[in-house]
């Protein structure tokens, strides 16, 4: 009986995607790929989605190990926040990063009156939001790790004399690693079909902040096949980044 609606949950997540083949010229595909604006989309998408992985792990890993090992009162909140992003539709989530750091914003005007330099609507900007809808991934993961690991070797190590330093890089980290790899993906995967929040927060400039999501959106309003060729990219690359890096983030240090 569970093939019933394991078919139809399959059919929600192929046929959309079988539409999108349906309506495609195939055979003007390759030159509507290779258009200089759809090939810098496509690098500055690879490159702030790395930024901002790479950002989601110096600044997630910490934290989801506070999250889950800290003891100190209003902890569930904290998590809570955390989480919002989860939640938070991307256009108010770039909102909020525009009262932020934007030119009117608190934080914004101390950045603007230190350096004189504004961070929306800048490359900078992108990888910004990107790790702020993509990091609660990360973070998810890392604490699902260790509530489900519990903390008995870190007590074990500690209770040998191990410091606390030495306990986080000998025992917690290894702990961590096939749910990081598992992290990363998500959280590299997510950035790169971002679109709300960067486009609030950035805005769509052309080989400064224009995305590939943010393409998509651009040529379809002035070329339907063109768009359709760039969110079949779009399709194929988070596949590729997705059946490369998952089956060895599953397997974590067993492989």
């Amino acid at each position: 009986m569970l093939w019933v609606p394991a078919v139809v949950a399959l059919a929600l997540v192929v046929l959309p995607v079988v539409g999108l083949l349906t309506r495609s010229d195939l055979t003007r595909l390759p030159s509507l790929l290779v258009q200089p604006s759809s090939l810098n989309a496509l690098r500055l998408s690879l490159v702030t989605a790395a930024l901002s992985t790479v950002a989601c792990v110096l600044l997630g890993v910490p934290l989801a190990v506070v999250l889950a090992r800290s003891r100190v009162p209003g902890i569930r909140f904290l998590r809570s926040v955390v989480l919002l992003p989860l939640v938070l539709p991307p256009v108010v989530g770039g909102l909020a990063l525009l009262y932020l750091l934007g030119r009117k914003g608190f934080l914004g005007e101390l950045i603007g009156w230190v350096t004189g330099a504004q961070v929306p609507f800048t490359t900078a900007a992108v990888v910004i939001a990107q790790t702020f809808v993509a990091m609660p991934f990360l973070v998810v993961s890392l604490e699902g790790a260790l509530r489900g690991a519990g903390d008995r070797y870190e007590r074990i190590a500690a209770t040998l004399g191990a410091r606390p330093w030495t306990v986080f890089r000998r025992v917690t980290l290894p702990l961590l690693l096939p749910a990081l790899g598992s992290g990363v993906v998500l959280s590299f995967a997510r950035a790169l079909g971002e679109f709300g929040a960067t486009i609030t927060f950035a805005g769509s400039l052309e080989d400064v902040t224009r995305t590939l999501p943010l393409e998509v959106y651009q040529q379809a309003e002035v070329d339907v096949d063109s768009a359709v060729a760039l969110a079949l990219l779009l399709i194929v690359v988070a596949i590729v980044v997705i059946a490369l890096a998952r089956p060895r983030a599953l397997e974590g240090v067993r492989s």
